[in-house]
């Protein structure tokens, strides 16, 4: 009889549960869940950079996907051997003395700094600023180090610090904080000591500043100085951490009833969607693999022996085992990718929205227009740019709309546009938006190679990577190299399933699992001679507008 395992993965937007065989890596079943708060815009403020999510949305949709494919497959529940979910990051969760939400009290449900706090909020530049500063100057350790020598304010420590400075209320009543992937694994377990659970290696050690050689977390006195809040919370955190290849725990009988599983079944540590997803891409050494969706992250891993205790600069992180046990994880990335092509459609659609909606048209073509320009709107673009060579146009962007993550983290950048002329329609600014994003992508892989990590080839993943034929092939004549489309349709889930697969004793090694389950490549983007070479004279512009943007004040 096969043994199956499911992997769970959570993005931005939504849920998505995939069944699969492990065997041979293939899917029986999936299913996606859109996080119904979330999509009406609940506990945010774009204008603050202010992104939170409720648990509710979470929960919600781990019970409907886990259960829609145990249907769908037609499986009995004892074939299915053990789960792992990962989750987006650095998205902490404040949490009472018994691990639960603070989110799902009443007193706290509406409240957005009790909330989680999502990856792409930046409401902690100042704080992330505060961190970076006291790191140089404090006379001690630089904890930032392992993480590039930047903190950014997309992460752990600097989130927590500025809710419990702007929420007296949160702070009182946070005995703890939990990562996504932690707190959702937890909850499946039916943990009741949040110190105790294995926290995510992958989740400490790039985003809250774990590293072995100072004993896990920032010393007691650094925190102090920051807040003194900050030093009982250490205590009420973690020491060791723990990666995905080992269970942390077994799902309780709670969970197996809400999700039709069998009660017992390892649930293996969780991670983040893009570790999961470099998994999912078959990741080796001297490759990068791209997890392309809103964001990018970047993931590479090493060998200890390659990198020779060396610290790369600039990046989100270097980290023992946080993609492969035995290996050095390395992450960079940039804060918005998929997010600057969606910025400029919602630009163009919300005064054609608004038109719409204020005129005479029947209520039903009102709707039926709206919906035919919201999905078709950005194919449309793309095709138009696809005509546009590169060559013929002088407008130039920057893709920093959500700030830089790296290299170099610098939240405070605002994106840019120049080269306008009376000529400039919409489709050469959208594939002005489409270079930048890659120039951004060639400045990360730069930037290892200047740190002297070898890139001998591209992996492409997600969203972007697999439905956007003009942003892979501008990236390929930009990089001036191939890329690799990852076959799967759900790379970080299926990421999550090999780690699974390993954590329940299937496989004995992470690396034997991916040879198992791996579902290999489907297409491959070649550079294009001549538009490689332009893209050579435009990128060097791109750095020249990036300058100076940066060095205004």
């Amino acid at each position: 009889m096969d043994n199956y395992v499911l992997g769970i993965d959570y993005g931005t937007d939504s849920v998505r549960s995939i069944l699969v065989n492990a065997s041979d890596g293939v899917t029986l079943a999936s299913e996606v869940f859109n996080y119904p708060r979330w999509k009406a815009g609940e506990y945010c403020n774009p204008s603050k950079n202010q992104y939170r999510q409720h648990p509710k949305d979470h929960l919600e949709g781990l019970m409907h996907t886990v259960k829609a494919v145990i249907q769908k497959s037609g499986l009995e529940k004892s074939q299915i051997k053990g789960l792992c979910i990962d989750t987006t990051g650095s998205s902490p969760l404040p949490v009472n003395k018994d691990g639960h939400a603070l989110a799902l009290s009443e007193k706290f449900s509406e409240n957005p700094n009790a909330q989680m706090i999502l990856w792409k909020d930046h409401t902690a530049i100042a704080e992330a600023d505060e961190i970076n500063h006291l790191a140089r100057t404090w006379g001690g350790e630089d904890f930032t180090k392992y993480e590039g020598g930047i903190y950014s304010s997309e992460w752990f420590w600097a989130k927590i610090l500025h809710i419990i400075r702007e929420d007296p209320e949160v702070a009182e009543a946070a005995y703890s904080w939990m990562e996504h992937c932690d707190y959702l694994t937890f909850t499946l377990i039916g943990g009741k000591d949040p110190i105790a659970f294995k926290r995510s290696r992958c989740a400490a050690g790039h985003k809250a500043l774990w590293h072995e050689s100072w004993g896990g977390l920032p010393d007691a006195e650094f925190l102090e100085k920051l807040d003194p809040r900050l030093v009982k919370l250490k205590e009420q955190l973690y020491k060791e951490t723990y990666t995905s290849d080992q269970a942390a725990g077994l799902l309780s009988k709670e969970w197996a009833i809400k999700l039709d599983l069998e009660e017992g079944i390892p649930v293996a540590v969780g991670t983040f969607d893009a570790h999961a997803g470099a998994i999912g891409g078959e990741v080796e050494e001297g490759t990068l693999v791209k997890v392309m969706g809103t964001s990018t992250c970047d993931i590479m891993v090493s060998s200890y022996e390659s990198l020779e205790e060396k610290t790369v600069k600039g990046i989100c992180g270097q980290v023992d085992g946080s993609v492969i046990p035995g290996k050095i994880g390395l992450e960079a990335g940039q804060s918005a990718f998929g997010d600057v092509l969606a910025w400029f459609v919602k630009l163009l659609l919300k005064p054609v929205r608004n038109t719409i909606n204020d005129s005479s048209l029947e209520e039903g073509l009102k709707e039926q227009t709206i919906d035919l320009l919201e999905q078709n709107l950005i194919l449309t673009l793309s095709n138009d740019a696809e005509k546009i060579s590169p060559e013929t146009t002088q407008v130039l962007a920057l893709d920093w709309i959500n700030g830089r993550r790296t290299p170099d983290a610098n939240q405070n950048l605002k994106g840019a546009i120049k080269g306008l002329d009376m000529g400039s329609d919409a489709a050469h600014v959208f594939k002005a938006l489409v270079e930048s994003i890659c120039y951004g992508s060639k400045k990360i892989i730069e930037r290892f190679r200047q740190e002297g990590v070898t890139i001998e080839q591209v992996i492409g993943l997600g969203g972007v990577a697999k439905k956007s034929t003009l942003v892979m092939q501008t990236l390929a004549d930009v990089l001036d190299m191939p890329i690799k489309v990852a076959k799967s349709e759900q790379a970080p889930a299926l990421g999550a399933a090999i780690y699974a697969a390993t954590a329940a004793g299937i496989y004995p090694t992470v690396t034997d699992a991916i040879a198992a389950m791996g579902n290999g490549f489907d297409k491959v983007y070649f550079p294009n001679p001549e538009n490689a070479k332009i893209y050579k004279t435009k990128y060097e512009e791109y750095l020249t507008f990036g300058n100076f943007i940066e060095n205004q004040r």
